[in-house]
């Protein structure tokens, strides 16, 4: 499992220079064309924020605590980082990107989602040796549900640039078998570190579609938070109705009397205790004074005017 690493893909992937990036496909393959969004530092710091949420995804799955980082990303055609990839069993689990039509695509290493596969019935974290050649239907089953728990971090870390939904679709073992992409698509593949202590890491890889991302290109060679979603109107105003609908307690002091302890020790029914107040008595909502008013009566009940009203600034609630 995580604490001990998958033995065949840590090692090369984790020491491998990915620090080049969309530079180090300049000269080959043409950066320009691969990469129409510049030095993508938005969609890494998009990353890095993504990451963070990741430990409450994988420790209640893995039952310890660990690391999660970003690795820098990079910009290449799909075909290629297919080529990179070890020749073992892989998961690969489409992510519907709504509303788009495009998915981005969560590459899982076929050790890792056994291993956690085996956690999950109460195992100890152990893979087959050696794996097997195709995925078993809970396997599958945990990929999807992986996916599941991934869409709503994800949500998250896109919401400042886009309102993306993401939805998981089918596993498949084979990257042949995916019909939305194509090997020579260019894709922005960024990666995610997982481990504990000092062990070998797994790593995921989640791959967006230069395609899906392109009608968003002013927003993500802008600076990080320099421009968000546009708002929801139906969300804002039901949130302001909602807002609108909170209660609070409203009272006003009428008297405070105070007496010594020895009367109040001889206090019985049918005693007297004597209250006076003034013309104004303050009105209270919650522990906060909303201002004055007068005591009265309004349709029978007994009521206050309010004669005053205090005003406070923004700077009094920060």
């Amino acid at each position: 499992m995580v604490n001990e690493g998958s033995d065949t893909v840590a090692d090369d992937r984790r020491t491998r220079d990915r620090s080049g990036g969309v530079a180090a496909h300049a000269a080959v393959l043409g950066a320009a064309k691969l990469n129409p969004f510049g030095d993508l530092h938005t969609v890494q710091h998009l990353s890095a924020l993504l990451a963070r949420t990741m430990r409450g995804v994988f420790e209640p799955l893995l039952r310890r605590e660990v690391r999660v980082w970003a690795e820098p990303l990079v910009v290449q055609r799909f075909a290629d980082y297919r080529a990179e990839r070890p020749e073992t069993l892989t998961a690969w689990l489409p992510m519907v990107m709504a509303p788009t039509s495009g998915s981005a695509l969560l590459v899982i290493d076929g050790k890792f989602l056994l291993e956690l596969l085996d956690q999950f019935f109460g195992g100890t974290g152990d893979a087959p040796h050696p794996l097997p050649t195709e995925f078993s239907p809970a396997a599958e089953a945990m990929a999807a549900r992986m996916g599941e728990m991934l869409a709503a971090p994800l949500k998250s870390a896109w919401e400042p640039l886009a309102r993306f939904e993401f939805r998981p679709g089918r596993a498949e073992a084979s990257p042949a078998l995916l019909g939305d992409i194509d090997g020579d698509d260019a894709v922005v593949v960024t990666r995610l570190g997982i481990a504990a202590g000092t062990a070998k890491p797994a790593f995921l890889d989640i791959c967006y579609p230069v395609l899906v991302l392109k009608p968003f290109a002013p927003s993500l060679m802008g600076k990080v938070h320099s421009k968000t979603a546009e708002p929801d109107s139906a969300w804002a105003n039901g949130l302001a109705r909602a807002v609108m609908g909170v209660t609070f307690p409203v009272r006003s002091v009428l008297a405070e009397p105070q007496i010594p302890l020895a009367t109040l020790m001889e206090l019985k029914i049918g005693d007297v205790i004597p209250v006076s107040f003034g013309t104004d008595v303050p009105v209270m909502v919650g522990t906060d004074r909303l201002g004055t008013g007068t005591v009265g009566t309004s349709n029978g009940r007994a009521a206050i005017r309010l004669t005053n009203i205090i005003r406070k600034d923004e700077e009094d609630y920060r």
